[in-house]
Formats: C-alpha cells, structure tokens, sequence
C-alpha cells in the first residue's frame, strides 16, 4: 500500500491529518454558522407568518367593521323612515308644524349615523393601515436582512 502512495505521491499521514482537519472544520462550521442560520431562518419564517396571521385578523376586523356601520347605517335608515311615517301620520292631526319637526329630526339622525359609521369606518382603515405597515416592514426587514446575509457570504 505505501508503493502504491508513494508512486502517486500521496503520504498518507498528511491524507490522515486533512481528513482530520476537514472533519474539525465542518464541525466547527455547522456549529457556530450552520446552526444560528438556520435557526435565524426559522425566526422570521414565524415572524412572517404571525405578519400574515395580523394582516388576515386585521382584513376581518375592517371586514366586520364595514358590516356594522353599513348595519348601523341601514337601522338608522329605517328608524329615519319610522319616524317620518309617524310624522305624517300625525301631521294629519296636529298639521304642517309637527311634520317639520320630525322631517329635522329624521335628519339630525341620518346625519348622527352616517357621522358614527364613517368614524368606525376611519377608525378601522387606521387600524388595518397600522397592521399593514407593520407587515410590509417585517417583510422589508426580511429582504433587508437577506440582502446582508447575501452579501456577507459574498
């Protein structure tokens, strides 16, 4: 076998001692790089899942939100168009200045209901803008942080 070496130039205690040293290399590599990678990794695979699981509640929420001021908008519809009838009705026993007052009313209402379903309405886009922000900055964050990790292993 040490013919066979050494006519191909081989010594094989500097093959043994590579082998060796190769072996404390990759060790040594997948402990203090491959390791805190991929647990790195993982970390913000979570963060961006619990992003998207923010977007999605925070998309229900404006979902939900819209319903209740078109509900609430809808009711003071109704109540309006109640309280016009019962105007009418009346304005036929107590005449013309009853029915101005409810027909005021009536209005005063609208306006209070469109008022409030227009505050949950902006409330709920500032709140839905405040999670997308923050989703589209973990996503930034990401990119960035790839971006480094890229040209750090460059």
């Amino acid at each position: 076998m040490n013919q066979l070496f050494a006519a191909f130039g081989i010594d094989w205690r500097l093959l043994i001692i590579q082998g060796v040293n190769f072996a404390v290399l990759l060790s040594a590599l997948t402990y203090f790089l491959y390791r805190p990678v991929t647990k790195m990794i993982d970390d913000r695979r979570a963060k961006i899942a619990e992003g998207v699981r923010m977007a999605d509640a925070a998309e229900g929420r404006l979902a939900d939100a819209k319903a209740e001021g078109e509900e609430l908008i809808g009711t003071a519809a109704r109540d309006a168009e109640a309280l016009v009838a019962a105007a009418r009705t009346s304005a036929d026993v107590k005449g013309g200045e009853i029915m101005k007052a409810a027909e005021s009313r009536a209005d005063a209402l609208m306006k209070d209901a469109a008022a409030r379903a227009e505050e949950l309405k902006r409330q709920s886009m500032k709140e839905s803008e405040r999670e997308v922000v923050r989703a589209a900055m973990l996503a930034a964050e990401k990119i960035l942080r790839d971006g480094q990790t890229v040209k750090a292993n460059n």
